[in-house]
C-alpha cells in the first residue's frame, strides 16, 4: 500500500478486475522520477553551459550588431530543425517507435530508425546547399530591419552554420529512438556537450581573431571574433550527434531506401498537423518576432533572446525533463487499451510534480532577477542600462511560464495518445493571439509587447489544452491537482516573500565586491528563499515534494551501502 507521502496515494484504488495495481503505478511513478532525475540532471548541466555561452558572448562583444548577426545565422538553421524534425520528434516519432518497440521488439525498431535517417540525411544534405546558396535572402527575410553590415555578416555566420543542419537532425532520430528503449542519458547529456562545445570555442578563438583580423591600430573587431561562435556551434552540433553513439551498439543501423514501410505512414499522419503549425510559428511568428524586436532598437534581439535563455532554464530543468521522461511511458500506456487508468495516474503525477516545482522556480526567478542578471551578464560591454531592459523582459515572461510547463506536459499527453492534430490547432489560435497582442501593445511598450504577447500565449494554450484534454479523457481522475497547486503556491508566495526581503540588506552588504560578492549575494538569498520554500512544503505537507525527498534518500541509502 502507498504512504501518505507517496503521490501514488492520491489515486483511486482500482477495481478487483483492473490490470493496472498499484504496485505496477508504483513501480511506473519510480522510473519516472528516475528517468525526470538524469534529464533534470542534464538540463542543469546543459542550462549552465548555456548561460555561461550567453555570458562569453555578453562579455566579448556586448549587445552589439554582431551578436544580431549571429543570433540570425543559428535561428536559420534551427527554425528549419525544429520544422523538418526537432519539432516532430516528440509528437511524430517517439510515440510510433515506442508503440514499435513495445509491441514489435528491438529488430523491428532499428529498421524503421536506419529508413528514417536514410531519409533525412538525404533531405538535409540537399536543403545544407541550398541555404550556401541563398543566404543573402534568407538573411533579408528574417532580419530586414537590421543594417547593410550588420546583414552581410549575418550571412558570412550562415554559411558556416548551415551544416550543422545535417548533424542536427540525425541527432533527433537517434535521440528519439533511445528515448523509446527509455535510455535517457546519452541525449539528456547532448545539451551539455553542444554548448561546452560552443564556449571554449567561442573563448579560445575569438580574442586572437578579434586582434589578428583587426585593421592595424585598431583594438579588436566583434564582426570578426563572433565567427568563433559561429564555428562553435557547427562543433557542438556534431559533437552531440557522436554523443550518441554509445548507446546505439547493437543497433545495426544501416542505409536503406525503403521508404514504403507502414511506420513511415504512421509517423506522416502525426507529422502532418504538428507541421502545419510549425510552419505557422517558423514562417510567419518568428520572422514577426525578430523583425518587430529589430524595429525597437538596436540589440533588440540580443535581449529578447537573452531573456529567453533564463527562462529556458527552469523550463527545461522541471517541464522539458518531467515531459520527456513521461512520453515514452504515456505512449507505452496508451498502446495498451487497457492501460487507460494508468495513463491518467502517470499524466497526474506528472501535472503534480510540474506543478509542485515550476512555482518556486518561477517566483524565485522574479524576485532574483536582478542580482541574477547582474551576476551573469553585466561584465565587459554589458552594461547597467542593458541589466534593466533584461530583467524587465525576463519578469514579463515569467508570467506565462508555469503555463507553459503544465501545457507541454499536456501536449505531450495529446502526443502519446497520438492525436497531433488538437495541439496544433490549439496552437494556431494562441498564436493569433499572441500576434494580435503584440501588435496592439507595440506603439506603447515597444519590446516589452513581445513578451507581454508571449505570455497571454502560453495561458491560453494551457487553458483550451486542458479542457480539450479532460474531455477526451472523460476526466483525469481523482489526482488532487487543485489541493497540489494551492499548497505549492502557499509555500512559493511565502518563498518569495523571504527573498524580497532578505535581497535589499544583503544587496547593501555586498554592494561593491566584483563578482565573487555578486555571486554570494544571489547564492545567500536563493538559498535562504528555498529553505523557506522547503520548509513551508514540508509542513503544508507538499506530498510531491516528500515524496521526491524519500527516492533521493532512497537512492544515497544504497549507493552508501
Amino acid at each position: 500500500m502507498p504512504t501518505h507521502d507517496s503521490p501514488a496515494a492520491h489515486a483511486p484504488q482500482p477495481l478487483p478486475d483492473e490490470t493496472t495495481t498499484n504496485t505496477e503505478q508504483e513501480a511506473t511513478n519510480a522510473r519516472l522520477a528516475g528517468a525526470t532525475g538524469i534529464l533534470a540532471l542534464g538540463n542543469i548541466a546543459s542550462r549552465v553551459l548555456g548561460l555561461a555561452r550567453e555570458t562569453v558572448l555578453t562579455f566579448l562583444f556586448g549587445p552589439s550588431a554582431a551578436v544580431d548577426a549571429f543570433q540570425v545565422a543559428i535561428i536559420v538553421p534551427k527554425t528549419l530543425y525544429d520544422l523538418l524534425i526537432g519539432g516532430h520528434v516528440n509528437g511524430a516519432i517517439v510515440p510510433v517507435l515506442t508503440e514499435i518497440v513495445t509491441l514489435k521488439g528491438r529488430e523491428e525498431l532499428w529498421r524503421v530508425v536506419s529508413i528514417l535517417s536514410s531519409l533525412l540525411v538525404t533531405l538535409l544534405a540537399g536543403l545544407v546547399l541550398l541555404l550556401q546558396a541563398f543566404a543573402p535572402q534568407i538573411v533579408q527575410l528574417t532580419a530586414g530591419g537590421a543594417d547593410e553590415a550588420a546583414q552581410m555578416l549575418a550571412v558570412d555566420l550562415l554559411r558556416l552554420t548551415s551544416p550543422a543542419l545535417l548533424f542536427m537532425g540525425l541527432f533527433a532520430i537517434l535521440s528519439g529512438a533511445l528515448y523509446a528503449l527509455r535510455s535517457f542519458t546519452y541525449p539528456a547529456f547532448a545539451g551539455v556537450l553542444f554548448n561546452g562545445t560552443i564556449v571554449l570555442t567561442t573563448m579560445l578563438l575569438a580574442p586572437p581573431l578579434m586582434t589578428l583580423l583587426a585593421p592595424p591600430g585598431a583594438s579588436g573587431r566583434a564582426q570578426d571574433g563572433i565567427v568563433a561562435a559561429a564555428i562553435g556551434w557547427l562543433l557542438g552540433a556534431l559533437a552531440q550527434l557522436a554523443l550518441q553513439f554509445p548507446g546505439l551498439r547493437g543497433s545495426r543501423l544501416r542505409f536503406t531506401f525503403n521508404w514504403r514501410h507502414p511506420a513511415l505512414r504512421a509517423i506522416a499522419l502525426l507529422y502532418v498537423p504538428v507541421m502545419f503549425s510549425l510552419i505557422v510559428d517558423t514562417l510567419i511568428i518568428r520572422p514577426f518576432s525578430y523583425n518587430l524586436a529589430s524595429q525597437t532598437g538596436s540589440g533588440s534581439i540580443a535581449y529578447m533572446n537573452w531573456a529567453t535563455t533564463l527562462i529556458q532554464f527552469p523550463q527545461g530543468l522541471v517541464a522539458t525533463a518531467i515531459s520527456i521522461a513521461i512520453l515514452p511511458m504515456l505512449a507505452s500506456q496508451a498502446a495498451l487499451i487497457s492501460e487507460g487508468r494508468a495513463f491518467k495516474d502517470t499524466l497526474g503525477l506528472g501535472l503534480r510534480l510540474t506543478t509542485t516545482l515550476i512555482l518556486p522556480a518561477t517566483i524565485g526567478l522574479f524576485v532574483l532577477a536582478q542580482p541574477i542578471v547582474v551576476l551573469l551578464f553585466e561584465h565587459g560591454a554589458f552594461t547597467p542600462d542593458a541589466t534593466l531592459v533584461t530583467v524587465q523582459a525576463l519578469r514579463l515572461y515569467l508570467i506565462g511560464l508555469p503555463f507553459a510547463a503544465v501545457d507541454l506536459l499536456l501536449v505531450y499527453a495529446f502526443y502519446a495518445r497520438k492525436d497531433t492534430l488538437t495541439p496544433a490547432l490549439v496552437g494556431i489560435l494562441s498564436l493569433i493571439v499572441y500576434m494580435g497582442v503584440a501588435l496592439l501593445l507595440l506603439p506603447e511598450m515597444g519590446l516589452f509587447s513581445l513578451m507581454i504577447a508571449d505570455s497571454i500565449k502560453h495561458i491560453v494554450h494551457a487553458a483550451v489544452s486542458w479542457v480539450l484534454l479532460r474531455r477526451k479523457l472523460e476526466g483525469f481522475g481523482d489526482q488532487r491537482l487543485l489541493i497540489t497547486v494551492f499548497k505549492a503556491g502557499a509555500a512559493s508566495a511565502a518563498m518569495g516573500l523571504a527573498a524580497s526581503l532578505l535581497l535589499p540588506p544583503l544587496s547593501e552588504i555586498f554592494s561593491s565586491g566584483g563578482i565573487f560578492a555578486e555571486a554570494v549575494l544571489v547564492l545567500l538569498s536563493g538559498g535562504a528563499a528555498s529553505l523557506v520554500f522547503l520548509g513551508t512544503a514540508y509542513a503544508l505537507r507538499v506530498d510531491e515534494l516528500r515524496w521526491i525527498l524519500k527516492l533521493l534518500r532512497q537512492r544515497l541509502g544504497r549507493r552508501a551501502r
